[in-house]
């Protein structure tokens, strides 16, 4: 029982208890104030009566008379005329009226008994006759009776009147518990909430302070720890002079996209490499030099600061080499980019008109998984010498070897609204188990599969690149998630499901993911949902996703995370269900000290608001061993178990 309604309980117990004790203290008190009245009210009608009678003491027509009168003007038990000394009853009149208003409970409860009178009739000097009256309590119990209606209408107000006064006291004086408890599950849900308002209450007051305290040293402790992650990241994987991702970066980017995965997918290599990098820096010196080189950086920021853009990866490979990776987008896309590049590199060159040779070349090249990342290397190398030796091209391309005859995107487009609209989708699904009992299955990440027209499956990282293109991502979510609704109904155990960027941006999407949500609300437990974090919008919108989302039950994790580290600081607001570490940092943790450095700084940022972390791509043993002494929560990948149909 709530406190609130213990406090009102007793309120109400001591208002009974009150009621109570001035109820029988004032009847008592009336009784005897009651008992002597009806004493006097007898006592005064008999010496009446006596004296009427004193004349007519021999006349009983007169005496009948005169008692009658008395007897029928008054409350009166019974009225006796008695002869002395021989006692006989002369006249004699009684009543049992009983009063109608008052119930026979109160009249047995209050007990009062008639009350009787004497008087003595004479006849000269000698006693004639005796007159005893009695009164009757009726009045007084009538009286008795409005009198504790009355203090029971006014108790009952004043209990009434109490009772919403001292509900609404307690209420207001009991918020600052209310919110000290929303505070702990906010810590629970890994967010810090301060409470603003302080109460006056010295008692309350001293709690709320150390809860304040005690949340602004968790957060200054998970800020400490952010801050020192990101440090070692930008240590580990950026480039000191221009803020992009450095040469090591890069290749465990590429490695990782040319590795044949559930989610790998062909794309474009873009090389651009500053002309004469040694005479800019005899000619102009060390420190203008660096200025070009940032100055190349800030346009590659600017021109991959684009929704669909946001998963590319710009990097400064070496000296005055920079590297942009596009995976999973066609050559239109990569041209596009290519050109915008050139324009800004001319409009660079123009700040110098001394100078008339290009500032940079520009190669690209395609790559597909399952290449060695030295043959995708050679191809762009080869790419940039095109371009040297001929300055009429503005970029070097070397022959695009992916398009392949039925493959274009009207066959895809087919295929793919086909799929959509008669269910071919089939759903495939890849387990996530604890680090340290690999029997012990956390949940079960959901994929998907294409039926090709000869009933093959297609894996998703052929076909996602073409729903993006033609703009299907957020219909391809709503069925995907249509689909793994049905399959929880039928088959409950936990899943995760990955939603793109589309979905999120697009306000008619996320409502009807968050109407279909909403319409299964005994399935929330057993569903995650996933945004990638190369997909994620502003911190603020993200916030009000994550919000959005909560409220319906189902819980948001966040996967291929690592590469914008900087969102950890936002972390404690969101409420996430768990990290997925992106595979890139995964690959040869056992080998790479600095990798292992890395997991290890973000396990103990996470760890500090008590996040739980999964691997993503664990492909060895010695991975995984590494991982398990890290303390990391969670894994996946070909060693745990590859993608599969539901198996029951």
């Amino acid at each position: 029982m709530s406190l609130l309604k213990q406090l009102f309980l007793a309120i109400c117990l001591f208002l009974v208890v009150a009621f109570t004790g001035s109820f029988i203290a004032s009847v008592e008190n009336s009784r005897e104030q009651l008992i002597s009245q009806l004493s006097s009210h007898a006592q005064d009608a008999a010496t009446a009566l006596g004296l009427s009678l004193t004349p007519h003491v021999d006349d009983p027509a007169m005496i009948e008379l005169m008692v009658s009168s008395i007897f029928d003007s008054g409350y009166f038990t019974s009225i006796r005329v008695l002869g002395i000394p021989d006692e006989r009853v002369m006249v004699e009149r009684q009543s049992d009226i009983e009063s109608e208003q008052v119930p026979r409970w109160f009249v047995r409860l209050v007990d009062l008994q008639p009350q009787g009178g004497e008087a003595l009739i004479m006849r000269g000097w000698e006693q004639a006759a005796r007159v005893e009256v009695l009164s009757h309590p009726q009045f007084a119990i009538a009286k008795l009776w409005d009198s504790a209606i009355g203090s029971l209408l006014w108790l009952l107000l004043c209990g009434l009147v109490s009772a919403i006064l001292g509900g609404w006291l307690l209420r207001s004086q009991l918020r600052p518990l209310d919110n000290m408890v929303q505070q702990a599950q906010a810590i629970t849900r890994r967010e810090f909430l301060t409470l603003p308002r302080v109460p006056r209450t010295p008692e309350l007051k001293r709690v709320v302070l150390a809860m304040n305290q005690m949340v602004d040293k968790l957060k200054a402790l998970f800020a400490e720890e952010a801050a020192r992650s990101e440090k070692l990241r930008e240590e580990a994987y950026q480039d000191s002079l221009t803020g992009l991702a450095n040469r090591r970066l890069f290749d465990i980017r590429l490695t990782n996209l040319l590795s044949v995965t559930e989610q790998s997918t062909e794309g474009y290599l873009i090389v651009l490499r500053v002309n004469d990098l040694v005479g800019l820096n005899q000619r102009w010196g060390g420190q203008r030099t660096d200025a070009l080189l940032v100055a190349i950086a800030e346009l590659l920021k600017r021109l991959l600061d684009q929704p669909n853009r946001s998963h590319w990866l710009a990097a400064r490979s070496r000296g005055g080499e920079f590297t942009v990776l596009a995976p999973g987008h066609g050559r239109e896309e990569a041209e596009q980019l290519a050109r915008e590049l050139h324009e800004d590199l001319e409009s660079l060159r123009q700040t110098d008109a001394s100078d008339c040779t290009p500032v940079a070349h520009i190669g690209m090249t395609v790559f597909r998984p399952g290449e060695a990342i030295g043959q995708v290397l050679t191809r762009a190398d080869q790419a940039l010498a095109q371009a040297q030796s001929d300055p009429s091209l503005p970029w070097g391309h070397l022959h695009d070897f992916s398009s392949q005859p039925g493959q274009g995107l009207h066959e895809w487009r087919q295929l793919i609204d086909d799929a959509l609209h008669t269910g071919k989708l089939q759903l495939y699904f890849q387990p996530v188990v604890k680090c340290a009992e690999r029997s012990q299955v956390l949940h079960q990440k959901v994929l998907a599969r294409l039926l090709d027209p000869r009933g093959e499956t297609i894996v998703a990282g052929r076909f996602l690149p073409w729903i993006e293109r033609l703009g299907w991502s957020a219909r391809f979510d709503l069925s995907m998630l249509e689909h793994s609704l049905a399959h929880l109904a039928q088959h409950p155990q936990p899943l995760a499901l990955s939603l793109s960027s589309k979905t999120l941006h697009e306000p008619e999407s996320l409502a009807r993911l968050l109407a279909m949500l909403k319409q299964h609300p005994e399935l929330a437990e057993l569903l995650t949902l996933e945004v990638d974090e190369h997909h994620l919008p502003s911190p603020a919108e993200f916030e009000r996703l994550s919000q959005r989302i909560r409220a319906t039950g189902f819980r948001l994790g966040l996967q291929h995370f690592g590469g914008r580290f900087s969102l950890i600081g936002n972390l404690t607001h969101l409420g996430l269900a768990y990290l997925k570490i992106d595979g890139s940092y995964i690959r040869s943790i056992d080998r790479e000290s600095d990798k292992r450095l890395f997991i290890e700084a973000i396990f103990r940022t996470t760890n500090s608001i008590d996040l739980p972390l999964i691997a993503e791509m664990v492909e060895t043993e010695g991975e995984l061993g590494v991982l398990c002494e890290l303390g990391i929560h969670g894994a996946m990948g070909r060693l745990i178990g590859a993608p599969a149909p539901w198996r029951g």
